[in-house]
């Protein structure tokens, strides 16, 4: 892992210390949402799957009435049925943080209360069956709309887990070792510097003893002769 390019000093290690803790706590607690988001969307995937064969499998009755009600009505007279919807819908779109995301809430009021305000036409000559398909198809737009935030709820975690894996990778396999790696090099740097130092500081250590011990020797040699001429 290659190092980062700086002075190797004490003052650089020092942040480079401070900063491996940061990405060591950072890299910490993004495995831990990486982990919860995979824990929720794991529980959000098995509901989102009980609840897309609930809603496939209404849809497919809500499918048969209306294909029985086709078969036994003329077309102009299912179109005339169908032409000027009675009931409306108004959709609210609101939100909530789940882990640092803001994932979908759909709401929705209707014009008209549930029961015989939903059909739009008189009930003489229509089939039982349209009136059966509407009838579910209005009791199963609920759940429509609690599947399609929850699929999109599922979609924005699978963004952010993604998101979250790759920034734990890089840290774990990038910034971390090379925080790491950068740190060896100075306090290696740094050793072999206070090293060398000492090293000449016991040369100099060596040099001024040396130079103390010729000077005592001097001194006895003159102190010598000295007395030697007085004896004389």
């Amino acid at each position: 892992m290659a190092r980062l390019n700086v002075n190797p000093t004490r003052m650089v290690l020092g942040q480079l210390k401070k900063q491996l803790r940061v990405a060591l706590r950072g890299h910490k607690l993004m495995k831990d949402k990486r982990d919860e988001l995979m824990k929720r969307f794991l529980d959000l995937a098995r509901e989102n799957k009980k609840l897309r064969e609930e809603v496939e499998a209404a849809m497919g009755e809500i499918y048969t009435s209306f294909s029985v009600a086709s078969a036994v009505m003329s077309p102009e007279l299912m179109d005339e049925a169908l032409m000027y919807p009675k009931q409306s819908v108004s959709l609210g779109v609101g939100s909530k943080n789940v882990m640092s995301v803001d994932v979908p809430v759909f709401s929705f009021e209707t014009s008209q209360p549930e029961g015989s305000g939903i059909f739009p036409y008189g009930f003489a000559e229509t089939s039982g069956e349209l009136d059966t398909s509407i009838e579910k198809l209005s009791a199963i737009f609920p759940t429509l709309l609690k599947l399609a935030a929850m699929e999109k709820e599922a979609n924005m975690l699978a963004e952010e887990i993604e998101k979250t894996r790759r920034r734990v990778n890089a840290l774990e396999y990038v910034k971390i070792p090379q925080y790491q790696e950068t740190i060896r090099y100075i306090q290696m740097k740094l050793d072999e510097d206070e090293r060398a130092t000492q090293t000449r500081l016991q040369k100099v250590k060596e040099m001024i003893a040396k130079d103390a011990i010729e000077e005592a020797k001097e001194r006895d040699r003159e102190a010598l002769e000295e007395l030697h001429s007085k004896k004389d």
